[in-house]
């Protein structure tokens, strides 16, 4: 059984929470908040944009601390899972990898490349796996899409559009601070920058129009280029301000001899599936694959499998990889270099 230090218990801390309850060969048998109500199992308050509310929850049997060097000094913890703000996620990880730790980090790993790489190179010296959890390759949308695409059937890979927008977070203040959240890039659009680089490989540069808001940009439009020239792939992302529409993403993938398109939006409070997964073969045929029951935790609980499947084989993760992780983070940046810039931005592996 892999024992899980849980570090952090605001909506993602609680979202972890629930999927590891429903996984096995891994449980979380400490807390570490420095909330004293929370570190007590009132999780009341807590609320997010997709999953339950918070509630009562019984913690007698878990080791609690306010302090995370205490934690890290817990023999019987093998993984910590952060689930801290942003500009925390460096320096916990590479404190805990240091101490014999696994390390799972909620996204994105740092606000800076730079960061990202001492993390990677923590957990090389320290010998100990470096997660990064990024959940959208397992909806069941982008993870049906990978199948289709790693089955080789219709065909070669030849570009898509990518989607991801949010009205204005006008409850968090930090949102748009590049020292502690990272704005709309790192936050949100770092999602399809890390599903991008997943099925494409790295970009050679991107162009990028956007809006700025302060330092960090607010809204990007950008196009992907790639060392073959043939692969036509783009992206949208960040603050839409009118409150109307709180959340949408979406994709269009296109292969050789099938294209797979997707939406979903959040309209007033109310989900809508705009369009479920819809896959235009050759020929005319048309499908829309059963998914399942839609319940967003079961990313999560996909994500840990993951997790638990790498620690007990002793292979790192082909979609939870530090080094995925580090370029999403160097896309987002560069992406912001060139609407800075007006002009494109080159990236190196």
């Amino acid at each position: 059984m892999i024992r899980v230090g849980l570090v952090g218990m605001g909506f993602m801390g609680w979202i972890h929470w629930l999927a590891y309850r429903a996984s096995r060969g891994i449980e979380v048998t400490a807390l570490c908040t420095r909330e004293p109500h929370r570190l007590a199992g009132d999780w009341r308050e807590i609320r997010g944009n997709f999953g339950p509310p918070g509630e009562m929850v019984d913690v007698s049997r878990l080791d609690k601390y306010q302090q995370i060097e205490a934690m890290l000094e817990d023999p019987t913890v093998d993984l910590v899972d952060l689930c801290l703000p942003p500009h925390l996620h460096a320096e916990v990880s590479i404190r805990a990898l240091k101490a014999g730790k696994h390390v799972f980090c909620e996204k994105p790993m740092a606000l800076t490349t730079a960061d990202g790489e001492r993390m990677i190179e923590a957990a090389r010296q320290a010998g100990r796996q470096l997660f990064v959890g990024h959940v959208l390759p397992y909806f069941p949308e982008y993870a049906h899409a990978r199948q289709v695409i790693a089955e080789g059937r219709h065909g070669r890979l030849l570009g898509g559009s990518f989607k991801r927008t949010i009205s204005d977070p006008t409850w968090l203040k930090d949102f748009y601070d590049p020292a502690r959240i990272g704005g709309p890039l790192l936050d949100l659009h770092v999602h399809d920058a890390h599903l991008i680089r997943l099925l494409f490989g790295m970009p050679r540069s991107v162009f990028s129009r956007g809006r700025m808001r302060g330092e960090v940009v607010e809204y990007v439009q950008t196009a992907f280029s790639f060392p073959d020239p043939s692969l036509v792939v783009s992206a949208e992302g960040g603050v839409v301000r009118p409150q109307g529409r709180s959340f949408t993403h979406s994709f269009e993938i296109h292969l050789e001899k099938a294209t797979l398109q997707y939406e979903f939006a959040i309209f007033d409070g109310n989900p809508r599936l705009i369009l479920p997964l819809t896959i235009c073969e050759e020929g005319g045929r048309v499908l829309q694959p059963s998914l399942g029951d839609g319940d967003p935790i079961r990313a999560f609980e996909a994500e840990i499998a993951g997790v638990v499947r790498s620690l007990e084989t002793g292979r790192p993760s082909p979609l939870l990889s530090g080094d995925l992780a580090r370029d999403a983070v160097m896309i987002c940046q560069k992406e912001t270099q060139s609407v800075q810039e007006g002009r494109a931005a080159a990236l190196t592996p």
